[in-house]
């Protein structure tokens, strides 16, 4: 059995280095229309406010496939790298076959699938930071809706697809059998709330209705964002 106590601190620095490794690694630079020193001068200025803004204690024995939990997630907005082309940059942890858009999305459709007035992203660079994330595995089996009041009344916010593709990216461990996740902070004026689940062995982003639950699909939320 593991002491948590004894566990070693939530490195948020060298967390937001790999992040952007990451990011580099697969090319999204050369999406934003820049070279990879570009990319990471753009984003840099992101290090210090994730340094501040984790509380380290707070992760002991960081495991986000167990917990749902997870420090902070580097975030590349539509303007500069569309979903379209970074869903399929994913995978399951320890797998190989990439993401996918489901096919119900209608040609076209998921450039209509906007941030909410509350979730809006911040900032005009593109970039940012959400904080405090949760996988939301509690609101498995719930109706979307009532879910995302309750997330709401907690004075947490629910993700947007972008987050959800950068959560998924940056920590695909979290991305679990019956542990998968509704991404409610973007809609587009009807009933259908975005998710990501797990579908022929991998990532899949497709969409629910608001009023039906599902037992395997919870609802993601965060508690800040930062640009």
């Amino acid at each position: 059995m593991t002491d948590s106590t004894h566990s070693p601190a939530f490195d948020a620095a060298a967390e937001f280095d790999r992040q952007v490794r990451t990011l580099v690694a697969l090319g999204y630079p050369a999406l934003s229309g820049r070279t990879p020193d570009r990319f990471t001068e753009l984003v840099a200025p992101l290090r210090a406010e994730a340094v501040a803004r984790t509380d380290s204690a707070a992760y002991p024995g960081h495991d986000p496939a167990v917990t749902g939990r997870v420090p902070f997630v580097l975030v590349v907005g539509r303007e500069l790298a569309p979903p379209e082309g970074t869903m399929p940059l994913t995978t399951l942890h320890g797998g190989r076959l990439p993401g996918f858009v489901d096919r119900t999305f209608e040609p076209g459709s998921l450039k209509r699938f906007v941030a909410t007035e509350p979730t809006r992203p911040p900032g005009s660079d593109g970039v940012h930071l959400l904080f405090d994330i949760e996988r939301g595995e509690e609101f498995c089996g719930a109706v979307p809706g009532d879910a995302l009041a309750t997330v709401a009344g907690r004075g947490r916010t629910p993700l947007t697809v972008e987050e959800g593709v950068a959560l998924l990216t940056h920590v695909p461990e979290v991305l679990v059998k019956n542990k998968c996740f509704s991404l409610g902070g973007s809609r587009c004026g009807d009933r259908r709330v975005p998710a990501i689940w797990i579908s022929k062995r991998a990532p899949k982003l497709g969409w629910c209705w608001e009023g039906n639950p599902h037992t395997w699909l919870g609802m993601a939320s965060a508690g800040a964002r930062h640009a």
